[in-house]
């Protein structure tokens, strides 16, 4: 485990504070949750941009016309 020393403005730490007193975790388990969130998108982002380069269009137009034109259920409906 590492140690990191990080400095915040008073007002974001007393948020912080709050919060994690609210789920019931340390200062140091919120800020673990929250990077580990953080690094999670940024991952997800370039590992999506890494796929959609190897994507065919053409490809994804054919397999899309197979898809029969029918009405959705009505659970899956938007509001209008």
């Amino acid at each position: 485990m590492s140690t990191l020393s990080l400095r915040l403005p008073d007002s974001v730490h007393e948020q912080i504070k709050i919060l994690a007193k609210k789920d019931g975790i340390s200062i140091n388990q919120f800020a673990a949750s929250a990077i580990a969130e953080k690094m999670a998108a940024y991952l997800t982002e370039e590992y999506l941009k890494k796929r959609a380069e190897k994507g065919n269009e053409a490809a994804f137009l054919s397999v899309m016309a197979k898809v029969p034109t029918i009405e959705p259920a009505p659970e899956d409906k938007l509001p209008e």
